[in-house]
């Protein structure tokens, strides 16, 4: 009788053969079951196309497009090691002073992305973040929330062993320890020791929001509301004046609205929450609320896109500064993305009734950017009508 295929000993057996033998016993498999044959195949061809882009006389962005493309299509192909290859050239290029922060801001997510699909030894992975974070100054910060499912358990203890080492006192490293510890924190679902870590910073409103947030994704609805209470009270100090730059005694932030005095009984209010006033449909107090200082430009995107159907000039300035940030990465990728945008600022200037503005707008960037010769070729690709001079 045939053994079934999962039988004991089967695995061990096959542990024990060399590439050549396991590859040969592939081989004739895949003669015989021709849906193998294929997949096979798809895999080689797919592994042969992204090893040929990087040999291209084109530069690195080929690899990298090629990369983003098998992982978006969910390629079953090992390409973290193509991508490491592609992300330490362009660190090489960046150490030398050349302008490829984009690039490498790219390849990074690109090989974080390679790694979830086909994990490398989670020590290695833990090593090698370690040695970014701590060793490569002006390299982009490394995000560990996109690398703990490939560092796993292992990797994670290695990172956290090496950080608990550093002091208060090194001073190079210390605020590079804390960032990791609260990100380490938030991975774990340590939720005492992240609203710890938050508490110690400096008392702002994003801080407290997040404080709230944590607490209350938690299940911690009491500990969230008796947060968003003494935040609120202290927002009754006095208003400190911008211009301050040394306050003789450390001043809390005026930005927290204050309070109405209320009866005992009633529960203070919670932070305005902006995922719960966009849901709410609450659109003109979600952009007052990101209108204030210290919203994400990703929050005022968010809010722009609802704020724009009524009020097109109040928007503009949120999608300039998109156009500036996507430029600024300085791919292929993001200049595609930010030739869209403008298509898009072309149309708000038009509802809004400033329509010539664009165009003066336009003129400055590409005045600005004019050296960025793919950039200019996406503007083209966009049908977006260049100053003359660039035609």
């Amino acid at each position: 009788m045939t053994a079934h295929p999962d039988s004991p000993g089967l695995l061990e057996y096959l542990c024990t053969l060399d590439v050549p033998t396991l590859a040969a016993l592939l081989h004739e498999q895949a003669e015989r079951d021709p849906d193998l044959g294929e997949r096979l195949r798809k895999r080689a061809a797919e592994l042969a196309e992204a090893e040929g882009a990087e040999e291209t006389e084109h530069g690195i962005e080929p690899v990298l497009d090629t990369l983003q493309r098998l992982l978006d299509a969910g390629t079953r192909a090992d390409l973290a090691p193509l991508a490491k290859r592609a992300m330490d050239k362009i660190g090489d290029a960046f150490a030398r002073g050349e302008e490829s922060a984009g690039q490498l801001r790219r390849a990074v997510a690109l090989y974080a992305r390679a790694c979830v699909a086909h994990p490398p030894p989670p020590e290695a992975l833990a090593d090698w973040i370690l040695s970014v974070t701590f060793d490569r100054p002006g390299w982009p910060v490394l995000d560990l929330r996109a690398f703990a499912k490939s560092l796993g358990d292992n990797g994670i203890k290695r990172i956290k062993s090496f950080v608990d080492t550093i002091g208060d006192d090194d001073r190079r490293r210390a605020p590079v320890a804390a960032r990791l510890r609260e990100e380490l924190a938030e991975i774990s679902g340590d939720v005492d020791a992240l609203v710890a870590i938050l508490s110690a910073k400096l008392p702002s409103r994003e801080v407290s929001l997040r404080i709230v947030r944590v607490l209350r994704d938690a299940g911690r609805h009491s500990e969230a509301i008796a947060h968003a209470a003494k935040a609120l009270v202290r927002g009754k100090g006095p208003v400190v004046s911008a211009q301050v730059t040394e306050p003789a005694e450390p001043a809390e932030p005026a930005e927290l609205p204050r309070p109405r005095p209320a009866p005992e009984t009633e529960n203070p209010p919670e932070p305005a929450d902006l995922d719960e006033l966009i849901e709410a449909e609450k659109y003109d107090e979600a952009w007052e609320l990101v209108s204030r200082d210290g919203a994400s430009l990703a929050d005022r995107l968010r809010v722009a896109e609802f704020r724009a159907r009524e009020h097109p000039a109040d928007v503009l300035p949120v999608y300039r500064d998109h156009v500036t940030e996507l430029i600024a990465y300085g791919d292929a990728g993001h200049y595609q993305h930010a030739a869209k945008q403008l298509r898009k600022l072309r149309g708000l200037y038009r509802r809004a009734g400033v329509a010539q503005e664009f165009g003066e707008y336009l003129a400055e960037l590409v005045t600005e950017h004019k050296r960025k010769t793919r950039l200019i070729a996406e503007l083209r690709n966009a049908r977006i009508a260049l100053p003359k001079d660039r035609r």
